[in-house]
């Protein structure tokens, strides 16, 4: 079912969907990828803030390609997600509620995204120019020094995503796999 939602991303859209649902996402969500989660990881273990506030926020593992002329963003196809699943339980419990990748996530992943009622989308891999015409700003709002590992802040509309994980843990790739 195609459903549309609007950032910030509330606990009552997250409950609202389900795994398999086509979501079209319109609104602010963050980039981060490997290096900029080891520096927010570490950060909130010594007790210090992070960029952005991760309340009710999606996260797009995403490291663009440098844009062109008269673009926003370069190419901005997902990231393998499983790099992530060591930090993302403690920024789960923190209060984000979507990320935005490709693969499988672990046990510790899926069991905080039940706890704090959080959903895992997936982006097309393989599509990045095309997802890139979804985004209509981006800015580095942190970790510069990062290069495409920086943290972006990136309006986004109608941007297609499938809900791999729902906040019950109902998981897309078991589904699938389970039917064939």
């Amino acid at each position: 079912m195609d459903k549309y939602i609007n950032t910030p991303f509330t606990t009552t859209q997250v409950e609202g969907l389900q795994a398999g649902d086509y979501v079209y996402i319109t609104g602010t969500i963050y980039t981060a990828r490997d290096a900029a989660h080891l520096r927010m990881y570490e950060s909130m273990k010594d007790g210090k803030g992070i960029p952005f506030k991760l309340s009710d926020n999606i996260i797009y593992y995403l490291g663009p390609t440098p844009e062109r002329e008269g673009q926003v963003i370069g190419s901005a196809g997902p990231t393998t997600s499983s790099r992530m699943d060591k930090y993302t339980p403690l920024l789960l419990d923190n209060g984000l509620k979507g990320m935005i990748g490709k693969g499988k996530r672990n046990k510790e992943v899926i069991d905080a995204m039940i706890k704090n009622k959080a959903v895992y989308f997936a982006a097309v891999g393989g599509a990045g120019a095309l997802l890139s015409k979804k985004i209509k700003a981006s800015k580095v709002i942190a970790y510069d020094d990062l290069g495409t590992e920086a943290i972006r802040e990136l309006y986004v509309e109608e941007f297609p995503v499938i809900v791999v994980i729902d906040s019950m843990g109902n998981n897309l790739y078991e589904i699938v796999t389970q039917i064939s």
